[in-house]
């Protein structure tokens, strides 16, 4: 699913260069279940946006479900982004004027699904996440762990290949948590592949392969 080869991110800050990522190869299986791990300021979110194709690496190569992706221009990045992962981030952004379904069903309509197979596809996302009581409730009537459940249901929806989960569990409490880093296992055992992006020990010991990153290398 990823293979990354001698990925090298710099930034240009004042007269210097800064190196957030450095000569970084990573492998992950279709099907697998990985977690990112580090300490803040160790290179892991700058990773996770090139895993995520929210940016370009400045050299090195990313081949992506098949695809070398790490020349893209922006156009096409966001199209495989589209297609091809659903994103899960911390601070969920749903849109709180619209119920749990109609943030499911947004990025469907976006894609141009055909209505009667976004709807079937939000209903089945929001069953997945036991939500399917709480489709016609708004974020604000909702609980943060709840949130996070309509979250991971707008992720999944497309059933894209690849989930990408940006710290999912950081605003919740333990016992919340642990709820959501279930249903995460459970969409990897029924197929996806995840990648957890997170400096949570515990969390980061639920999947099956841990990458530890510190300074820009994978240590």
């Amino acid at each position: 699913m990823i293979k990354i080869r001698d990925i090298h991110k710099k930034y240009k800050m004042g007269e210097g260069i800064i190196a957030a990522l450095d000569s970084v190869s990573i492998d992950i299986g279709g099907g697998e279940f990985v977690s990112v791990t580090g300490a803040s300021g160790s290179g892991k979110t700058t990773l996770m946006n090139i895993l995520g194709c929210l940016d370009s690496p400045s050299d090195g190569s990313y081949i992506l479900d098949g695809e070398d992706v790490s020349r893209m221009s922006r156009r096409r990045l966001a199209r495989v982004r589209n297609l091809k992962i659903g994103f899960i981030f911390q601070g969920f952004n749903l849109i709180p004027t619209l119920t749990a379904r109609e943030n499911v069903l947004l990025p469907l309509i976006y894609r141009k699904t055909p209505a009667r197979l976004r709807e079937k596809l939000a209903d089945e996302a929001l069953g997945i996440v036991g939500l399917t009581k709480r489709a016609n409730h708004r974020p604000s009537q909702l609980s943060g762990g709840q949130q996070q459940r309509v979250a991971i249901a707008r992720a999944i929806a497309a059933k894209p290949p690849l989930i990408l989960a940006d710290e999912p569990c950081g605003s919740l409490d333990s016992r919340t948590g642990a709820d959501i880093m279930r249903i995460l296992r459970g969409l990897n055992e029924a197929g996806r592949t995840v990648v957890l992006i997170t400096h949570d020990e515990k969390a980061a010991r639920t999947a099956d392969k841990i990458i530890r990153i510190s300074d820009g290398r994978i240590v």
